[in-house]
């Protein structure tokens, strides 16, 4: 039977993304309200025709114009939110196309939410003791996942061609990132869903120095809260998170985003859930010493931005914060929390190994994902889309 794609509302591309245990917030109607700067659709892909149509897909397409021509590339973040497990991608992938086509697209860029390789915790802390280690290529995975690879084959033979994750016009969502499963493996028996973990459970996980700054966060008297959901994020919470914010962007080096950026984002997901996104703060005698904003769409929980200041860092703010925000995902049976990317150096000598030496200690994995992918629909203007990105480099 055909797929047929066609415009949605919000209340039903909601609806099927809730029937998902996992969906990307990047696939929300709210994310296309944050991305205010790209022209938004939001599409269904459904079976057949008709008001008896089976849904088997949703995606926010987010189009992007290109300069001084009425023509985009239509780009689906994480997306779009589909049985990736399927054996036949291209019945539900060259309709999309053909859809984004006839909008004005001159090419596609999709990001398959597929799992490739993983790394336990154990994996890549040898290899980040390892000299010889210089990337995670270097180190043997610890599974790999049939699903991704079968995704990866067949968007190869269907003419998709891999990305490199690019910043500016091409928006990349980061192939590498840092996970804490919050359940045991299913043991195929029931909905395939594992058993959740107990807080004690994460905790035995974590290596010996996060338990031990988690344990002295609470001995010096840390204090971990987050506003009332239903009560909203105030201008001055919001306002504070972002002071601190632009104090880490100066210590570390990279360029902060603006408070209104923020205000936008937050009151997006709020108002489409209150309890997507939640700003958490963690103080000591008054003093912020660390915030981050959490996020979290179904049972897939994620850790989205983080400040700490450069005082106090003795206290432990920074560890007191991730351990609450993994004891509320817990609480509301997520299936993993996500602490979002990471590069694949395991050079001691990169800047950026820092970045998954902190995120190790939580007894987490390395996941690679498919990545992102492009579909040429007009190769004139694709080739010369490609040219401009590389003169922005």
């Amino acid at each position: 039977m055909s797929i047929d794609v066609r415009v949605t509302s919000e209340a039903d591309h909601l609806a099927f993304v809730a029937s998902r245990r996992s969906a990307s917030f990047l696939q929300t109607p709210a994310w296309g309200r944050v991305k205010s700067e790209w022209r938004r659709e939001l599409v269904g892909l459904f079976r057949g025709a008709g008001p008896d149509a089976e849904q088997v897909g949703a995606a926010l397409v987010l189009y992007r114009k290109l300069p001084r021509l009425r023509r985009y590339l239509a780009y689906l973040p994480e997306g779009p939110v589909l049985d990736w497990g399927s054996d036949d991608l291209g019945a539900l992938l060259r309709p999309l196309a053909a859809h984004v086509r006839k909008q004005g697209a001159f090419g596609i860029r999709i990001g398959p939410p597929a799992v490739v390789r993983r790394w336990d915790a154990a994996a890549v802390k040898a290899g980040l003791a390892d000299p010889a280690v210089r990337r995670l290529d270097d180190v043997a995975p610890t599974e790999r996942d049939a699903t991704g690879a079968r995704v990866v084959s067949q968007l190869h033979d269907l003419g998709w061609r891999p990305q490199a994750v690019e910043g500016g016009f091409a928006a990349g969502q980061p192939q590498y990132v840092f996970q804490v499963p919050l359940r045991h493996p299913a043991d195929g028996s029931g909905d395939g869903v594992g058993e959740a973990k107990t807080e004690a459970d994460v905790l035995k996980a974590m290596n010996q120095l996060w338990r031990r700054n988690i344990k002295k966060a609470a001995k010096e008297g840390v204090e971990v809260t987050t506003p009332d959901a239903a009560a909203g994020v105030s201008d001055a919470d919001l306002a504070a998170f972002h002071a601190l914010y632009l104090h880490t962007a100066e210590r570390d080096h990279f360029t902060p985003r603006p408070l209104g950026y923020f205000r936008t984002m937050v009151d997006a997901l709020a108002a489409e859930d209150p309890d997507r996104i939640r700003l958490w703060f963690a103080r000591h005698e008054g003093d912020l010493v660390a915030a981050t904003i959490a996020i979290r769409v179904g049972a897939h929980a994620w850790y989205s931005y983080g400040a700490s200041s450069t005082e106090k860092r003795d206290v432990r703010g920074s560890n007191a914060v991730q351990w609450a925000m993994i004891q509320d995902a817990l609480a509301a049976g997520a299936d993993v929390y996500d602490l979002r990317g990471i590069t694949d150096t395991l050079d001691a000598e990169d800047s950026h190994a820092g970045l998954i030496q902190f995120k190790v200690g939580t007894g987490g994995e390395a996941v690679e994902y498919a990545g992102e992918w492009d579909l040429p629909l007009n190769r004139v203007l694709y080739a010369a889309f490609q040219q401009y990105l590389k003169r922005r480099r």
